[in-house]
């Protein structure tokens, strides 16, 4: 197994890698890597997540939870460096030894994988709308049957691009998903300007704090966490010191939070209480505009699906092989989960309760509860004094979160609902406004 050196301020630090991979990565490409592996289909459930917490204070949540993403993914490579791991499972192995190295596996693989199938669902459900506003193409047409589309999707682009062996190679297809988001942002903003000024808030529209702001959290949390993909860019990068990492990550994160805070903005002064958990399915059948969004973030998320199917993978070769995989390994292992993903999104089209569950039970221990715990054992000095304070503080907090998003996901259920025009889209235009009285 090759050594990789790691120099900061002064100290060179000797960390376990498998075999050299070219060609690496810029910085920029990471960037983009990183961007698109936070800005995934999370972001379309921000102005629900506001909704739920009330404008002010869920906009402060939404910045906290982005500050400490950021912070937790430095921590988790100052962990690898401190344990000289090269992944998340490694470092969690030398932590706390296999029953720890079991434990994360099982996360890791299952977020990214439930992640993926809601990747097909969505694409399925929002492209069939997409295709609906061809001329000839009617309900009953082919291109408006979510199965076709979700294999169609599968065989065309997202089993092809999740084949590669290198995920530096995805920087310009994770650059083209920056720039089909930021449309989406820009269609977002300008129906906030031309629809919304049409909608009557609801009565506790600017509310400063609602009682449901602990989901919230959970929808933000399922909306940031990049953690599983952190050693694999980290990897990727020509020269990965923690210093380069550090840029990396907020320059990442950092724009990410903007996007997200800008979409959510606009997302929920349009719609306000009326937001739900697909800002699209807001939007009406008709509206050309959205219709283009709707079509920009289909094949966004369809360019997003490879670096989950990446991680999937590399859980699976840590598991189960202790070198690189050949070419053979990993084509059958990237078919087979492709295959199996695939088919459990054709069978299910509502994962409200799973995504919930997804993000308290997977989410919420990758980015509060591993990072910190391994941190903390790893440092030196007590755990209630200095630098180690805050880890601490970011363990309670995701045990809390976890506890009670679990225990609200069982005691409350969020009812599906696929296609139901909203009322105010009876008396609108395709232009997107909504005639007053």
């Amino acid at each position: 197994m090759a050594q990789q050196s790691i120099t900061e301020e002064g100290t060179s630090l000797i960390l376990p890698t498998k075999a050299p991979r070219e060609p690496r990565s810029s910085m920029l490409s990471a960037c983009f890597n990183f961007i698109n592996s936070i800005i995934g289909s999370g972001i379309i459930g921000l102005p629900y997540a506001l909704n739920q917490a009330g404008l002010p204070f869920g906009l402060l949540l939404l910045i906290i939870v982005g500050v400490i993403t950021d912070y937790s993914i430095i921590l988790l490579i100052k962990g690898g460096n401190l344990s000289g791991s090269n992944s998340y499972q490694s470092l969690v192995q030398n932590t706390f030894g296999f029953p720890g190295f079991l434990i994360l596996s099982v996360l890791q693989f299952l977020y990214p994988f439930i992640a993926m199938i809601s990747y097909n669902i969505t694409t399925g459900d929002t492209l069939t709308k997409v295709f609906q506003r061809i001329p000839g193409v009617g309900p009953d047409h082919i291109l408006a049957e979510r199965h076709f589309v979700i294999l169609l999707c599968t065989f065309l682009f997202t089993l092809p691009l999740s084949l590669y062996r290198n995920i530096e190679k995805l920087g310009r297809v994770s650059f083209l998903s920056m720039v089909l988001t930021l449309a989406i942002l820009v269609i977002v903003i300008i129906r906030a300007a031309t629809l919304g000024p049409h909608i009557l808030p609801t009565e506790d529209a600017w509310a400063f704090a609602k009682w449901n702001a602990i989901q919230a959290v959970g929808v933000m949390s399922f909306a940031f966490i990049c953690h599983h993909n952190s050693f694999l860019i980290y990897g990727s990068l020509k020269q990965p010191t923690l210093a380069n990492w550090s840029r990396v990550t907020h320059i990442s994160v950092g724009s990410a939070l903007i996007i997200s805070t800008a979409f959510a903005v606009a997302g929920y002064t349009t719609f306000t209480g009326y937001s739900q958990g697909d800002i699209f399915e807001n939007y009406c059948r008709d509206d050309n505009l959205a219709t283009f969004g709707r079509f920009c973030f289909g094949f966004s998320i369809i360019t997003t699906f490879p670096l989950e199917c990446f991680v999937t993978r590399e859980v699976v070769s840590n598991v189960f092989y202790s070198r690189d995989l050949t070419k053979a390994e990993h084509a059958a292992i990237t078919m087979l989960i492709v295959i199996v993903c695939t088919s459990i999104s054709l069978a299910y089209d509502c994962l409200g309760v799973v995504l919930e569950l997804n993000g308290a039970l997977s989410a919420t221990p990758l980015i509060f509860i591993f990072p910190s715990a391994c941190y903390l054992k790893l440092s030196p000095g007590r755990w209630f004094q200095g630098g180690n304070l805050i880890p601490v503080m970011l363990m309670i907090i995701g045990l809390f979160f976890m506890i009670t998003g679990l225990t609200m996901t069982g005691l409350y259920h969020l009812d599906c609902s696929h296609g139901e025009e909203m009322f105010y889209c009876a008396d609108r235009n395709t232009s997107g406004t909504v005639p007053p009285g």
